[in-house]
């Protein structure tokens, strides 16, 4: 049986292969036929790491929104949210870092294709490929970082000014989501035109 299996993937394989230079209907059909792979493991778990720090994203902007509404109207009654600012700052790090990761993993960042789109089909993929290295290359380098700056945070002991919370997870929260933004950019690399996330 897994002979046979294994024969199955062969001859799809090798119809793919033929049919790449073929009419569109042709391929059509060799979709039709061609064995869907299983998606890797990898792959799976940072799609859904990405939905995941998505919505972490939207809760800390939704906090922002409320503590600052409820702060307002606090002050109108002269009784203010104590450690609002604290509150927004912390906040504010989380949403953006953790909508990194989504917004790269559906291609929403600004891009300026307009010398991209002059090039030839393999100067198109030679500066894509050398793009993505040197996105993946500098969120590396600020994963590091921030580690390195969580460290010395919680070296120190810094605190928050009003409210006193310890901020050294805050860096490393940076890191993390850096960290699989990386791993976005290396499944662009290896998928071309193909957004892992559909918005």
């Amino acid at each position: 049986m897994a002979y046979a299996r294994h024969e199955r993937v062969r001859s799809a394989v090798r119809l793919r292969w033929n049919m790449a230079n073929e009419p569109p209907g042709n391929r059509q059909r060799a979709d039709r036929i061609m064995i869907r792979f299983p998606k890797s493991l990898w792959i799976v778990v940072l799609r859904k790491t990405v939905v995941g720090l998505a919505w972490v994203s939207a809760a800390a902007v939704l906090f922002m929104m409320l503590i600052t509404a409820l702060d307002v109207a606090m002050r109108l009654m002269y009784r203010p949210v104590t450690g609002t600012f604290d509150m927004v700052r912390i906040a504010g790090a989380v949403a953006v870092a953790c909508a990194i990761p989504y917004t790269t993993a559906i291609k929403g960042h600004v891009a300026i294709e307009y010398f991209f789109h002059k090039l030839g089909r393999l100067g198109r993929i030679g500066v894509d490929a050398l793009i993505r290295s040197l996105g993946m290359a500098l969120f590396a380098l600020i994963a590091w970082q921030s580690v390195r700056y969580g460290l010395s945070l919680r070296a120190s002991g810094e605190v928050t000014p009003t409210l006193q919370w310890p901020v050294f997870w805050v860096p490393y929260m940076i890191a993390f989501c850096c960290a699989v933004t990386v791993g976005v950019i290396l499944h662009n690399l290896l998928n071309p035109g193909k957004a892992m996330i559909k918005p």
